[in-house]
């Protein structure tokens, strides 16, 4: 077993190689179970023996539906992919009305859910799913089969010739999974990704991230997203053991219990990390809250390699020393590296995490991409605050006349299934069109500068990048979304949802008296305060880009109210929609 070239050659690899005692590990009932690399292998042949005593053949579809990432999941995978069967990974939260249609058109012959919330959704449409035989949980549950019973059906293991049998027809081009990408607009597109197109990324990302062996790491996003899915069996290749976190609300117990030495993150849980330090800091009294800001004004200065000179490093040496060790402490004091993706990293962030000792690397990619098209790496000089890093190897990027960042590669997916028109749309002589606008640097970092869709044009003439102005306004803690509007009209204005729990506390402070959330966004004083930080935000701007007026809204924007999508991207479309009478408002309309 020398080389990898499906995916689920990575556990075979790992056994060979390096076998864990921990290679997966959930915590059930309050204490941490782990899975050896041996059983890990042993329990993917018993689901591949069972599915196939179950009727399951080549290219059927599975679906794998999971609240939380668990070890499960993982079996799951492994035992679909090596009968040469495809699983279908669908994220927990979408509507009923896209399971229904993500069931329907992939054709799942079985369904995996991890709990009763994910089986009631299924059972609502269970009269709509046409091809469904049966499905089963993870979890123990009364009105449903468990998939321990898939386990004990290849139990026996008189069929398990028949499996190596599959598993050596499978060939590193055949079709491996579909992932129904959550659109910012229109039905999902179930992405077709094949063994190599993974593999390859994954080979090529290794390079790249400075992972030790024998190290551990916590997961908590999403798996059914590409970027997780990727980096779990990047795992696996690297002999690092696999904690799963319990779900987003115990992540901060979860880093304190695993102690882990990489993470990936999005920045969005950046940010939140970032306003809990600042807001424990702003507490404190005298001289320890003297040097606290002491540190973070330092921190947000940060260099890498030493840029900054020898009086910068001492003084940052000190303040790791003082300040810093303590917020390592409090993400598990052995975390070494995270990887962000799936947004822009605020550059603030970047160095503010750095200077503590915990650097993020920015990658960058799409679903279409499996996912890596770049990303930065601390060693030989390969990393660049502001940058999404430099291409990974045997990926090319090409930009585009109007600055359209284009990719091709091994990584580049086989189209959109059932699909070919869209397909077609955005495929160029084997260049995929990101939909991003960017550029290539001198020393050859990409750097990302818009959604292509999503820049307008004033009725002045002038072009506006929206995702530029939101990322710095989201710098404010008083705002935690920001949508900047205006194609069409005479200036940018925004729509913001403020960052009720900070306002509260702002509020308490000083002494004023703000009710419920509704009453917070008419509040004069809360409206004069957050223009303050509107109009420092525009200092960085033209003059044509600046926010010229802004709306609050009462809601938190979230996934399941419509405002975002999954990846917590902004719907603007709804979100418009939504607010349509302060829109009119804003231009008179």
């Amino acid at each position: 077993m020398q080389n990898v070239t499906r995916l689920f050659d990575f556990p075979y690899y790992q056994l060979n190689k390096l076998p864990l005692e921990k290679s997966l590990v959930t915590k059930y009932n309050g204490k941490w179970v782990a899975t050896s690399t041996q059983e890990y292998v042993e329990k993917a042949n018993a689901i591949s023996r069972g599915l196939l005593r179950m009727g399951v053949q080549p290219n059927d579809k599975i679906a794998i539906i999971s609240m939380t990432n668990r070890t499960e999941w993982n079996i799951m995978d492994i035992g679909v992919l090596q009968i040469g069967a495809q699983t279908v990974p669908i994220y927990p939260t979408i509507s009923e009305e896209d399971y229904e249609y993500v069931l329907n058109h992939s054709e799942a012959k079985y369904c995996f859910v991890s709990c009763d919330e994910v089986l009631q959704k299924i059972l609502s449409i269970s009269d709509k799913l046409k091809k469904l035989n049966d499905v089963y949980s993870f979890d123990q549950l009364t009105n449903c089969k468990n998939w321990g019973e898939v386990l004990e059906k290849g139990a026996d293991n008189s069929n398990q010739d028949e499996v190596e049998k599959l598993k050596d027809q499978v060939k590193p081009e055949d079709l491996a999974t579909l992932i129904y990408t959550s659109g910012t607009t229109g039905r999902p597109k179930g992405v077709m990704l094949s063994h190599d197109n993974i593999v390859s990324n994954v080979i090529s990302s290794e390079t790249r991230v400075p992972f030790e062996t024998g190290g551990s790491a916590l997961s908590f996003l999403p798996v059914c997203h590409i970027f997780e899915r990727m980096i779990l069996y990047l795992y696996q290749y690297c002999g690092i053991e696999i904690h799963f976190a319990e779900g987003l609300d115990k992540i901060s117990d979860n880093v304190k219990e695993v102690k882990p030495n990489v993470m990936t993150v999005v920045p969005r849980l950046l940010e939140k990390v970032y306003d809990a330090i600042i807001a424990k800091g702003t507490l404190l009294t005298g001289v320890k809250k003297k040097l606290f800001f002491w540190a973070v004004e330092l921190g947000l200065k940060y260099e890498p390699y030493g840029k900054n000179g020898w009086w910068y490093e001492k003084q940052l040496g000190l303040a790791r020393k003082l300040i810093f060790s303590k917020w390592q402490e409090g993400l598990g004091g052995n975390l070494s590296v995270m990887v962000s993706g799936s947004a822009a990293l605020q550059p603030r962030l970047a160095r503010i995490f750095a200077a503590a000792g915990m650097p993020v690397m920015e990658g960058y990619g799409l679903t279409e991409t499996s996912p890596v098209i770049a990303v930065n790496d601390q060693r030989n000089k390969g990393w660049k605050i502001g940058t999404v890093g430099r291409i990974i190897d045997g990926v090319e990027v090409k930009i585009a006349e109007d600055g359209e960042i284009l990719c091709k590669g091994p990584n580049v997916m086989m189209g959109y299934y059932k699909d070919p028109e869209k397909t077609a749309e955005v495929m160029t002589n084997g260049y995929f069109h990101t939909g991003d606008i960017g550029e290539v640097d001198s020393d050859g970092f990409l750097r990302i500068t818009d959604r292509k869709k999503e820049i307008f044009k004033t009725s002045g003439g002038k072009y506006v990048a929206p995702q530029l102005l939101e990322n710095r306004f989201k710098q404010s803690r008083f705002i935690e979304q920001i949508m900047v509007v205006g194609e069409g009209e005479k200036m940018p204005a925004a729509l913001i949802q403020p960052n009720f729990e900070f306002l509260h506390e702002w509020a308490k402070r000083h002494k004023v008296t703000v009710g419920e959330n509704s009453d917070i966004v008419l509040n004069d004083k809360v409206i004069a305060r957050i223009q303050e930080e509107v109009d420092l935000a525009n200092e960085d701007f033209a003059k044509w880009e600046k926010v010229k007026q802004f709306r609050l809204t009462p809601d938190v924007w979230s996934v399941d109210n419509g405002h975002l999508t999954p990846t917590m991207k902004l719907r603007r479309k709804i979100v418009k929609e939504k607010y349509l009478d302060l829109y009119n408002d804003i231009y008179g309309h």
